[in-house]
């Protein structure tokens, strides 16, 4: 290979054969294309995500859209314009209370459920261990929400939470007409009693008394109770908060807990990785029997291994970079000293990419996958600011059609990946599609196309002899039945640049 350059080598594998899905539970219906990564530049995964492509450890796969039983749709968020809603709000909060008085409720929270669970019992392909086995026992990786509600039932519960106009008017004693009498009582369970003053928000009232007794201070002074000090605007008290105002919200120095979240590259010859990595596996291994119920022999050190820490992408930093490089990282959750949840992320040229969570099943209460969600959103916010271009958010696949995948949608604005066009459509003008049909073409343009579809075969580059060639000198030189099909099949699904950087193994 010429000078330093870094390649990436993969060695691709057909789509013929289904596979068992993980999501209907269908033993065939799983369609997906698939290769090992030797190796593979951040910039490269980067353009492959943005084709449909995922992966699981070395693994990288992309769905058969059209094929397979439960079309995967990448999904990613704007994390600069994102605003966290009221069941984000609950988890933040939950936390923050976790934290300083030690609350923690029993069981699994009824109302939010975890977003980045693995919806997969073979949790992905457990078999490829070696460089030259056949991809027959490959199924996809995803995180999966046990009880998350739908986006129609978190837009209900905001609705019914808001007073219409209607609702406000009974409600207030003045709007009753002079003369009138007041609606009686209503009986007990048939809603509010008109002939009380309706309920305000404790914080209103503090703000209402704070400006009293300043009036009064006031006019004790000698001041004209007219020079009254100003009341806020709407707009200065009805600011939102921010998700960093929730995350790194002020509590007491007497708290109960201390919660640290420290990210480590995933090296095994960084000391910190190492460090912490038999309490790390352990904590995957108890998460996967217990949330998952995997057999102890799925969950092995040496599957941890396999799935979490073994990645493709080679740490990489730039100058217009973040401090912390590129690469694949762990971000773990450490409470009073020993890890209660891992994160598994990718960060990318433009995104920071959810790969897995893991987490301590006696915190399950604490909706933990939503939590590190959030934290992960805020986490890509602060790297925008060193690398301006690093503004989203991934979170692996939307899947419509299993109705437990959907919560993904909730985190918004944002966008799902068009399977034809490659060009990322908000998710608000899909819905009504998915609606209708499994498979849509997201980008309603009839005229649009892929942009960076195959033009050239012969300009691919292939690994062939240890030697690197564009595909039109490798096929004059290579003896034996003719690769062209499987080749252009490859080139096809990770498009013309790609198919021009990715060395393709020959053998």
């Amino acid at each position: 290979m010429a000078g330093n350059r870094s390649y990436t080598i993969v060695e691709y594998f057909g789509g013929d054969d289904g596979y068992r899905c993980g999501y209907c539970k269908n033993q065939t219906g799983n369609f997906s294309h698939g290769m090992w990564s030797h190796t593979m530049t951040v910039q490269d995964y980067q353009d492959l995500i943005d084709r449909g492509w995922r992966r699981s450890g070395k693994y990288v796969y992309k769905p058969i859209m059209k094929k397979t039983c439960c079309p995967q749709y990448t999904i990613r968020c704007h994390a600069l314009k994102f605003q966290p809603s009221k069941s984000h709000k609950k988890i933040l909060k939950k936390m923050n209370r976790f934290i300083s008085k030690g609350e923690l409720q029993k069981g699994q929270d009824d109302d939010v459920g975890e977003p980045m669970d693995s919806v997969c019992e073979e949790a992905g392909p457990r078999e490829l261990s070696k460089l030259h086995l056949k991809c027959t026992a490959l199924t996809h990786i995803e995180k999966e929400s046990a009880d998350f509600p739908s986006i129609t039932e978190v837009q209900k519960e905001a609705t019914d939470a808001t007073p219409t106009g209607s609702q406000t008017s009974q409600n207030d004693p003045v709007s009753v007409p002079a003369g009138r009498t007041p609606a009686t009582a209503p009986k007990p369970g048939n809603g509010a009693d008109p002939s009380r003053p309706p309920c305000r928000k404790a914080k209103e009232l503090r703000k209402e008394r704070r400006f009293q007794k300043e009036k009064i201070r006031q006019n004790a002074d000698g001041v004209s109770s007219t020079v009254s000090p100003t009341q806020p605007t709407p707009s200065q008290t009805s600011q939102p908060k921010t998700l960093e105002d929730f995350i790194s919200e002020l509590l007491p120095e007497n708290s109960s807990h201390c919660l640290e979240v420290r990210l480590v590259p995933v090296n095994f010859e960084d000391p910190q990785f190492m460090a912490s990595y038999q309490q790390s596996a352990a904590l995957y291994a108890r998460y996967q029997m217990t949330i998952h119920g995997d057999d102890p022999s799925e969950c092995s050190e040496s599957e941890f291994k396999r799935f979490l820490c073994d990645s493709p992408l080679e740490a990489e930093y730039a100058p217009d970079g973040p401090e912390v490089g590129y690469g694949s990282f762990h971000q773990q959750y450490w409470l009073d000293g020993r890890i209660v949840a891992v994160g598994v992320i990718d960060i990318l040229p433009t995104c920071v990419s959810s790969v897995y969570l893991y987490y301590h099943p006696d915190f399950a209460s604490l909706s933990l996958g939503s939590y590190s969600a959030l934290r992960e959103i805020a986490f890509t916010r602060q790297l925008q600011k060193q690398s301006p271009k690093l503004s989203y958010y991934y979170l692996g696949f939307y899947i419509h059609s299993c109705p437990k995948m959907r919560y993904k949608g909730q985190y918004q604005p944002s966008d799902l990946l068009c399977p034809e066009t490659y060009v990322w459509v908000p998710i608000e003008r899909c819905i009504p599609l998915l609606d209708n049909s499994r498979y849509a073409r997201c980008n309603q343009d009839p005229d649009a196309g892929d942009v960076r579809v195959l033009r050239d075969l012969g300009r691919a580059l292939v690994l062939y002899r240890r030697t690197v060639m564009p595909y039109a000198v490798y096929s004059r030189k290579r003896k034996g039945p003719s690769d062209e099909m499987e080749v252009q099949q490859y080139a096809s699904l990770v498009g013309q640049d790609c198919a021009e950087r990715i060395l393709l193994y020959r053998s």
